[in-house]
């Protein structure tokens, strides 16, 4: 690993020196990941697009009676998750506004009819359903939480995540990208996750890039995340998204981080955050580069689904296996399936809730990666 300021130095890598930048980067990642990288077989739950904040990017968030404002009832997820496990999908991935509740009175009468209160208590008893009748796993993205609701949520997830985005409060601004995003504040953040890995909860993060931000925020941000992994360990991976520009959003004519951009910040990400963190950078927002991904030291394709779009980018369609397959295999790595707990968390007890583990160990080989005969993945 890198220091603070190492990673500041190499703000202004010029291009002739990206080469040499990534190569430190692949080194690093084979010396502590070897040549397995690996993907979830998911399906993504968008269990509601309401939201009370309005970050500058975001085409997934909407107000009650826009099109696509919807939430999703049990019966809806069950089935989903239902149709997902019948395709192979071993994860349920729940994406969902923050706080809904406190903006919307329809969301409020919705929660009252199934019998909650809040979001975060509908989100755990739809979590409980998938259990009880798909053969998914959950891994629940909803946003800034307490440590009451964070410890109620890990009794039915195998891992959940937080996007910390940024630690820059310049993006608070008036105009900015988080300017009315009360649950983008930075500091709100970093205490979720930190109290995350106080509950030992595996846990995802990462940074959104092109949002405002400069490279040296971004340095701070990995900084950042690497400090609380060094404090509790529970940082199961580190996610490089770059920003992708929509018709609707108020950022659309904001330009996109270049390919070059986003593989000087993944091999920054691999040298601050070491040889042994998982970093991952979403496929199908920068599709037909794979191999130079690679070489920028991820090591993760993240989840990818046989059912579902992405909803946080649905023009962006998931890359099919085989050909991601192929792209991995012809830089010399092995594509394996994990389940959304990552390996070195779903051999450890103390890390998966009690009444999951049965569940969670059934599925993994003892390196804890998903059984060869459970990747049905191979014939989608």
């Amino acid at each position: 690993m890198i220091s603070h300021q190492d990673a500041c130095s190499l703000i202004d890598t010029p291009a002739a020196g990206l080469p040499e930048l990534l190569a430190r980067a692949g080194e690093l990642r084979d010396r502590g990941r070897g040549r397995t990288v690996t993907f979830s077989a998911k399906v993504f739950v968008p269990l509601t697009t309401l939201c009370r904040d309005y970050c500058g990017y975001c085409t997934f968030r909407r107000d009650p009676g826009e099109p696509g404002a919807h939430t999703m009832a049990p019966d809806e997820v069950v089935a989903l998750a239902q149709a997902g496990g019948r395709l192979g999908a071993k994860e349920a991935l729940f994406s969902l506004g923050d706080k809904p509740e406190a903006s919307f009175a329809s969301h409020r009468e919705f929660l009252r009819r199934h019998g909650h209160r809040t979001t975060l208590s509908y989100l755990r008893a739809v979590c409980a359903a998938v259990l009880a009748e798909s053969p998914l796993l959950p891994h629940a993205n909803p946003g800034v939480m307490g440590e009451r609701d964070l410890a109620a949520l890990r009794e039915v997830n195998v891992s959940m995540g937080l996007m910390l985005e940024t630690v820059s409060e310049r993006l608070l601004a008036r105009g900015m990208a988080h300017d009315r995003a009360p649950d983008k504040v930075p500091a709100r953040r970093l205490k979720t996750i930190a109290l995350a890995g106080k509950l030992g909860i595996p846990f995802t993060t990462g940074l959104l890039i092109g949002i405002g931000e400069t490279r040296r925020e971004r340095a701070d941000t990995l900084v950042a995340i690497r400090d609380l992994h060094e404090k509790h360990g529970h940082i199961q991976e580190v996610i490089v998204q770059n920003f992708r520009a929509k018709p609707r959003i108020p950022m659309r004519e904001a330009p996109e981080p270049s390919l070059e951009d986003l593989l000087w910040t993944l091999a920054v990400a691999r040298l601050v955050l070491g040889p042994d963190v998982n970093i991952q950078a979403p496929p199908n927002l920068t599709p037909d580069v794979y191999p130079r991904l690679l070489a920028a030291g991820l090591n993760d394709w993240g989840g990818i689904s046989p059912l579902t779009l992405d909803h946080i980018n649905p023009e962006k369609p998931w890359p099919l296996i085989p050909e991601l397959r192929r792209a991995t295999e012809s830089q010399g790595f092995v594509l394996r399936e994990r389940l959304a707990i990552y390996p070195e968390f779903a051999t450890r007890a103390e890390y998966v809730d009690e009444s999951l583990r049965a569940r969670v160990q059934a599925l993994v080989d003892e390196h804890g990666l998903v059984k060869e005969s459970y990747e049905r993945w191979r014939r989608w």
